[in-house]
């Protein structure tokens, strides 16, 4: 298995050192070309504006949506704007999962926190059944999810912070930045099926 990690703006560099705790073969990707022979690609945190003119910038926006079609797609934070048909601005996006997303709804970086979720689906990944401890760094809310789209993860008071839609996932966190390689597990089972 080899799982790309677009590398134009953001924290794609934690993405890969989170991949190779679990032995996973990783590449940077910044050219089209570079999308050939993976079986997956994740897209990072960062700045969505700035990824998508980038992705823009360097062809890559047609090349993703192609690789798309037959293979699993991961958007951290940023990311997940990035992937999302809808975020009630004009900025690029893939348009992929048929969610709604607020840009930096919890606020500046001084209102990042963590939170414990309740997510089932990352015991079928791992024999781990501990809540997942997420960080949220200027992180965007999931206002919606339509179609085929599903909540995987809410917060307490309800507000969506993961979603997936067939073998796309879209985290308003950051797993990258913690110990806990679960939701990387998560998305390898997904690239596995897709």
């Amino acid at each position: 298995m080899k799982i790309g990690v677009l590398a134009i703006q953001g924290d794609f560099s934690e993405h890969i050192t989170m991949l190779k705790k679990l032995d996973v073969d990783t590449s940077e990707v910044r050219l089209p070309e570079q999308l050939e022979s993976l079986d997956g690609l994740i897209i990072p945190g960062g700045e969505s504006t700035t990824i998508g003119k980038l992705a823009t910038d360097f062809f890559l926006i047609e090349p993703i949506l192609a690789f798309a079609r037959n293979h699993a797609i991961w958007g951290t934070c940023a990311g997940a704007i990035f992937m999302s048909k809808d975020v009630r601005r004009p900025q690029p996006l893939l348009h992929l999962m048929d969610i709604k997303v607020e840009r930096n709804a919890f606020g500046r970086q001084v209102d990042s926190f963590e939170a414990d979720l309740d997510i089932p689906e990352l015991r079928s990944a791992s024999e781990t059944i501990a809540p997942y401890r997420a960080l949220f760094i200027r992180a965007p809310i999931i206002e919606s999810v339509q179609g085929h789209a599903r909540i995987l993860a809410s917060l307490a008071d309800g507000r969506i912070v993961a979603a997936q839609e067939g073998h796309f996932l879209a985290t308003s966190f950051h797993p990258e930045l913690t110990n806990d390689v679960r939701f990387h597990e998560y998305f390898l089972s997904l690239a596995r099926s897709a």
